[in-house]
């Protein structure tokens, strides 16, 4: 006992330095505060109220492809539970949502059989549940997950076709909550997804082919970036459905979030200077260039020649509409070292920009490790990332729709281990921070989600790692608020953290 009173005093000691380098008046009045989750990754029900079966349903249930052996079919049972969920954001003081609809709940079959009802109830009920609460939802039409079925008919992302199927969801949803949702975001991080499923092949529909990975069937070097133009057609779809249809008379924005890491050379030499840039390229840009300067990359477009897709006539024409706002997914900053002009091994995930990614210069880590491979904490990194977003798109509106800290997971780990996550409390606090410099050098950024509010399933690596703010047994499905909970609610209240006396950050309450 006296070790983790020792332990707590310390915990509080760290976080007094805290105190005075934040606060919630550095944002706008209007500025979204909020959390974010996915579908597929709390909801549970996975069958449930006539729901189909998704293309990550398939995959869970297939031996070898989660870490743990674990699936999504009951996580967080959000699906029974979501009420209660509603209670914890509540409790933050939050005033937005992030959260995404699971396309097999709402269109089994996608544009080829009907509209489930209880889908739509259950997304209704969840709207205006939280507006009752004072918190605006923020949507995310698809954030991984989609109709197994249309994987099994046609192929799905690799097949043009797919752009009907989306734009049929996106108005099937516009029509059911848009007169409630005033923020809707396309797709979740395409490429990143793109990149996992078609290149390395360690998602769902594990196509790759060597060197990027081994998998039965795909091509590495050209399905990637089919998918991905599938994928932006699509966006563009929903948003001249969108903006033909809805947009005026609902009064909402739409867009789309990307993944986006940042990146420093590896050496202070040109060739690695020249490799971030052309990293940079291969990332973000190579989804957004297309949506709001018209066409790919010129980088990318000199390296890939053929295999980079053209856009028609009509197609770019669809392009035009664009989007409203920019959602970016920041966690991590690491080192790039060219392999163009110099002799290195490909990197799996960034090798077709011809180069390598690594978080150790000379011996010495780039930042703080995390539970997440690869994912390193360097707080600067969120401020670079927004300010090439600035600059290269004349300052289109942003939002940072995740950005967040694992913690390692184990069958063997106690509520004790995760609840006084000072790690996170730091890691946010300085991204935050980081955050309001390039808010106050004249960033567009509107709005701020952690990731996650509860601890949920998290992909290929099921339960052995945690982001949430709040920890969730998952044998009895209770919900326990972390010290990071209890930041982020002072935060956001104004309070002086820790300098004013709270009971609810008493030493004794750290402890458990």
């Amino acid at each position: 006992m006296e070790r983790k009173k020792a332990l707590a005093m310390a915990s509080i000691l760290q976080l007094l330095s805290l105190v005075s380098c934040l606060d919630r008046s550095q944002f706008p009045p209007n500025f979204l505060f909020g959390t974010a989750t996915s579908s597929y990754q709390i909801e549970g029900a996975y069958l449930e109220d006539n729901k189909g079966p998704s293309n990550w349903d398939i995959f869970t249930h297939t031996e070898g492809k989660i870490r743990d052996g674990s699936n999504a079919d009951i996580s967080d049972d959000h699906y029974h539970r979501y009420m209660e969920d509603i209670e914890l954001m509540h409790s933050m003081g939050v005033n937005s949502y992030r959260f995404s609809i699971s396309w097999s709940r709402i269109l089994p079959s996608g544009r080829f059989g009907d509209v489930n009802p209880k889908g739509i109830a259950f997304y209704s009920s969840l709207i205006d549940a939280l507006l009752l609460k004072g918190i605006q939802p923020f949507v995310t039409l698809n954030h991984f997950d989609f109709p197994y079925y249309l994987e099994d008919r046609y192929g799905a992302w690799l097949s043009p076709e797919i752009q009907k199927d989306f734009g049929y969801f996106a108005e099937v949803c516009f029509k059911a909550f848009g007169d409630r949702v005033k923020f809707w975001t396309t797709f979740n991080e395409p490429n990143l997804n793109t990149k996992l499923g078609y290149l390395t092949g360690t998602y769902p529909p594990c196509r790759c082919s060597k060197p990027f990975g081994n998998c039965h069937s795909g091509d590495s070097t050209s399905e990637p970036y089919i998918v991905a133009n599938n994928i932006i057609l699509s966006h563009a779809t929903a948003v001249d459905i969108y903006r033909r249809g809805y947009q005026v008379k609902q009064g909402g924005s739409i867009g789309i979030v990307v993944s986006m890491s940042w990146f420093e050379p590896l050496r202070n030499i040109t060739a690695d200077r020249l490799a971030v840039l052309r990293t940079l390229t291969f990332d973000a840009a190579w989804i957004l260039d297309p949506i709001i300067l018209g066409d790919y990359p010129l980088e990318m477009r000199k390296i890939l020649a053929s295999r980079l897709p053209t856009f028609s006539p009509e197609e770019k024409k669809l392009l035009q509409n664009k989007l409203d706002f920019i959602g970016i997914n920041h966690y991590s900053t690491c080192y790039i070292k060219d392999c163009m002009f110099s002799s290195c091994e490909l990197d799996r995930y960034y090798g077709n920009s011809l180069a390598l990614s690594t978080g150790k210069r000379n011996g010495s880590l780039i930042g703080n490790l995390t539970a997440m491979p690869t994912l390193y904490v360097v707080p600067h990194g969120i401020e670079k990332v927004v300010m090439y977003i600035k600059d290269r798109y004349n300052n289109i509106p942003m939002y940072i729709t995740e950005n967040g800290y694992a913690q390692h997971s184990s069958d063997s780990s106690s509520v004790s281990d995760f609840v006084n996550d000072v790690e996170r409390v730091q890691f946010i606090h300085d991204y935050l921070t980081s955050l309001s410099l390039a808010i106050r050098k004249g960033a567009d950024v509107r709005g701020y989600f952690v990731w996650s509010l509860i601890d949920n399933f998290e992909w290929a690596f099921g339960y052995t790692m945690r982001f949430g703010l709040h920890h969730v047994d998952f044998k009895t499905e209770e919900r326990t608020p972390k010290l990071s909970a209890k930041w982020y609610r002072n935060f956001l209240k104004g309070s002086n953290l820790l300098l004013t006396k709270n009971e609810d950050l008493d030493p004794q309450d750290l402890a458990y």
